[in-house]
């Protein structure tokens, strides 16, 4: 073993950053993120943080049914609830820690709205609210002196041990053996099995990969949310998502004659939830054959605009496209996952001292559907009720030897084949996109397993390209092998 800690967070979106802020000094904690510490779906995410503020306006109890309505009432209540009444706090924290949300001029936070919620709740830093959570809590974990983060720390093994565990370590051409008492897994998403998606280059799925390689239950990944307004670039595979906050500020969808559609679907239009406004674009897109659908802004200040939207403005300006004056090409895409490992409400797996928090985890809060900006807020809340749990198991239960350390794992072997990960995404894009393709299902499964079996059983050489691709085709398998069995049709 080269290094040893009482806990390990395999990963620093918001999740992992908070998460580790919440141990005491005499906790030492190893963040580890798998590219530069800013790469995470968190620092992708623009609207804002959903949390009930304004007690005047709005209550605990709208912010429940909007997300169980969302969730098509497959939430668990109990994790819901803990998340809309103990969230706020968190939010609040994260002012006192220097987020800069934005404000009106009495230096009010404002609030705005997005699709599904009733009223104006979700708080914002214009629409990189993500990015700029993320960079304020780095600032805050570099400071500490109970937490060591590595960047360009890519896990390729856990191994779960008498007390702990040990994990191995890659990092700038080195192998580590880094024991630890606990292991939060905060890994993210599983946007790169699809062939589009609007997800960070380091959302593969491996923390769902490791968990169920060592046993953890794992629960309704098949429950995959697509945004139906990501910008359609025909050339990229990532493609950069138009904020459900423009919706929210008065944006309305055009089909490719320019007629406003919406209405024909659902009565609450744009501001259906996103499930709701995916299927609504693929079943227009049946009725005129066209795969062209637009966003609309124009009908806005122009100076508004660019001001509350202006990473957006930026990034469309860059393709050619003047928010201001042009409509807005956008396509549904991949973008969230609403099951994973699954936990309670104190983010504990069913793995003795494995904990999972973020979008790798399923708390149950989504249901069947995620409601706009709850995702941030499920990041802090859980993570920071990790934190508090494992604090109180190390202080009543002191710091055990781990157990035997695993022999050394060999990692070399066999150069692995090339087009491996394009085929699992060209599978997923084509079998489970926003309306399943049900008929492909078996042969999709068939060929997914033949791939993962390929990967266990062959001696290939360990390196990030085969650590990605066996967790996409393992994540691949699970949501292929619940759709066979209908559990989420």
């Amino acid at each position: 073993m080269d290094k040893q800690f009482d806990v390990v967070i395999v990963g620093t979106g918001v999740a992992g950053l908070y998460g580790a802020l919440k141990y005491p000094e005499d906790v030492s904690v190893l963040l580890l993120s798998k590219k530069e510490l800013t790469l995470s779906n968190s620092s992708f995410a623009q609207g804002g943080v959903a949390a009930v503020l304004d007690k005047n306006h709005d209550n605990y109890k709208l912010h429940i049914a909007d997300t169980l309505i969302a969730g098509k009432y497959k939430n668990n209540l109990s994790a819901v609830e803990k998340l809309v009444t103990e969230g706020p706090d968190d939010v609040l924290k994260l002012k006192e820690l220097g987020v800069d949300f934005d404000r009106d001029k009495d230096g009010n936070l404002l609030a705005t709205l997005e699709g599904g919620h009733c009223r104006n709740r979700i708080v914002h830093h214009k629409d990189s609210t993500g990015k700029e959570i993320v960079d304020k809590l780095l600032l805050d974990v570099e400071a500490k002196k109970n937490i060591t983060i590595w960047d360009n720390a890519l896990v390729y093994s856990i191994d779960k041990v008498e007390h702990g565990f040990y994990l191995g370590v890659m990092r700038n051409g080195e192998e580590y053996s880094i024991g630890t008492s606990y292991c939060v897994l905060a890994t993210g998403g599983i946007g790169r099995v699809y062939k589009y998606t609007t997800n960070s280059a380091i959302a593969t799925g491996d923390g769902i990969t490791f968990a169920y390689m060592l046993g953890a239950n794992i629960k309704h990944l098949s429950r995959v949310q697509f945004h139906p307004t990501a910008f359609d670039s025909k050339s990229d595979r990532e493609r950069f998502l138009i904020s459900e906050a423009v919706r929210g500020e008065g944006a309305i969808l055009l089909n490719h004659d320019g007629r406003r559609f919406m209405f024909d679907y659902d009565e609450r239009g744009e501001l259906a939830p996103r499930d709701v406004v995916s299927h609504a674009i693929m079943e227009e897109q049946k009725k005129t054959g066209s795969s062209n659908f637009y966003l609309d802004i124009t009908a806005k200040d122009p100076e508004f605009v660019k001001n509350r939207f202006p990473m957006i403005y930026s990034r469309c300006l860059e393709k050619g496209i003047d928010i201001t004056k042009d409509w807005i090409p956008i396509y549904p895409c991949q973008h969230y996952l609403m099951g994973g490992i699954n936990v309670d409400l104190d983010a504990r797996t069913s793995v003795d001292r494995l904990y999972a928090c973020g979008e790798c985890s399923h708390t149950g809060v989504h249901g069947a559907n995620r409601l706009a900006s709850n995702s941030l807020l499920e990041a802090l809340v859980f993570s920071r009720r990790a934190a508090i749990d494992i604090t109180d198991r190390l202080h009543k239960g002191g710091k055990k030897p781990l157990g035997e350390e695993p022999d050394n794992k060999n990692i070399a072997g066999e150069k692995l084949p090339t087009g491996i990960r394009t085929r699992i995404r060209e599978i997923m894009q084509d079998t489970y996109f926003v309306i399943p393709n049900l008929d492909n299902v078996d042969n999709a499964y068939e060929e997914v397993k033949d791939i993962l079996n390929k990967l266990n059983n062959t001696n290939y050489e360990i390196t990030p390209d085969f650590v990605e691709a066996r967790s996409l085709a393992t994540v691949a398998k699970i949501i292929l092998e619940e759709i066979k069995e209908g559990i989420n049709l």
